[in-house]
């Protein structure tokens, strides 16, 4: 599959949340209640408008294109948010659609936002294609554990770095 990578915009807020719930229900299905995905669903106007402030920024806010220009990939990253950061930088999230796996959309992704030096993420419990992702980028859990708000079903996390280059 071709794809094109480049630096989400506001414009590109709605996009961006389609793809995300899109990808939420692809990976998800086995830890999240039908009811979350149905408040996602309904949640998606005031996800955009959420969105497009978060998006106007010069921060890694990267969009993976396909070639009919529609949205299969996505990713953020920026300062880290943890009060004991292990690194400057964390991957906040990414994402890409069920039919890209495995075509290096996700290395790509990751080496757009975050290159390929030093950085941090968290990921969700129970994910086992996620965490040998990012173990194959080089990230190693820490032992930092974490519980996602409410509204994610308090789903269990834990946090992945890498440290130096790999």
């Amino acid at each position: 599959m071709d794809f094109q990578l480049r630096q989400a915009t506001p414009e590109d807020a709605e996009a961006v949340v389609l793809m995300q719930t899109q990808a939420h229900e692809e990976c998800y299905p086995h830890l999240l209640s039908a009811e979350f995905f149905r408040r996602r669903r309904a949640s998606v106007p005031e996800r955009v408008e959420r969105r497009r402030t978060f998006l106007a920024t010069d921060q890694p806010r990267i969009l993976a294109l396909d070639a009919n220009n529609q949205v299969v990939g996505y990713a953020d990253a920026g300062p880290g948010r943890d009060d004991d950061s292990p690194e400057a930088l964390e991957l906040y999230s990414i994402y890409t659609l069920r039919h890209t796996y495995g075509m290096g959309l996700g290395a790509a992704l990751v080496s757009a936002a975050v290159g390929s030096g030093p950085a941090y993420l968290w990921v969700v419990e129970d994910n086992p294609r996620a965490l040998a992702f990012y173990m194959k980028q080089g990230f190693r859990p820490d032992g930092k554990h974490n519980t996602l708000p409410p509204e994610w079903e308090a789903l269990p996390e834990f946090r992945l770095v890498r440290r130096g280059r790999h």
